[in-house]
């Protein structure tokens, strides 16, 4: 017992100082309120943490940290949309609303990228960890494993979202109408 526990909390601090920037970026796009967004943090730490005991190697380090991140994560969301009564768009709404809206080229690089995860971050959650996962250099196959669907079927839905955002940032700033 000591021993496992030992073996778990190395693996732990293994995993915060390799991948704690990538789950802040995780948590950020997950979530937009600062504290929540901190709480959000802990909790994927905790969830890290407790995952140890039960890893067992079965797929990479890297595929299991995303899959325990993205699901705590997920749920993090659908908690927050319940207490708040918010709605996600679907991929096909997401992309009816980019037909529609004119969009304004953004002067600079940061503001590019926060109206990027301000569209990421109103997706349903499956697209956005997928969206997600791609973002963070993920492969179609690891991103299955993670999320459960077949890596033909993530990189469909990624092609599918990638059009949805690049006509949202169509570099004229308008959707080709």
């Amino acid at each position: 017992m000591q021993e496992t526990r030992a073996s778990q909390d190395e693996l732990y601090q293994r995993v915060a100082r390799e991948y704690g920037p990538t789950l802040g970026r995780l948590a950020y796009a997950y979530e937009a309120d600062e504290d929540r967004r901190r709480d959000l943090v802990q909790e994927i730490h905790i969830a890290l943490w407790r995952s140890f005991e039960k890893f067992g190697e079965r797929c990479s380090l890297r595929t299991w940290v995303y899959r325990v991140a993205h699901n705590v994560a997920t749920s993090h969301v659908i908690r927050q949309s319940r207490r708040n009564g918010l709605t996600f768009l679907t991929l096909e709404e997401a992309e009816a609303e980019a037909q529609h809206e004119y969009v304004e080229v953004p002067a600079d690089r940061e503001r590019a990228r926060a109206r990027l995860l301000a569209v990421i971050q109103r997706l349903d959650p499956i697209d956005r960890q997928l969206m997600l996962a791609y973002l963070d250099g993920l492969e179609a196959e690891e991103i299955g494993q993670i999320t459960g669907l077949s890596s033909a079927n993530v990189w469909t839905k990624i092609h599918r979202i990638k059009n949805v955002l690049s006509r949202r940032f169509h570099a004229g700033g308008h959707d080709g109408r």
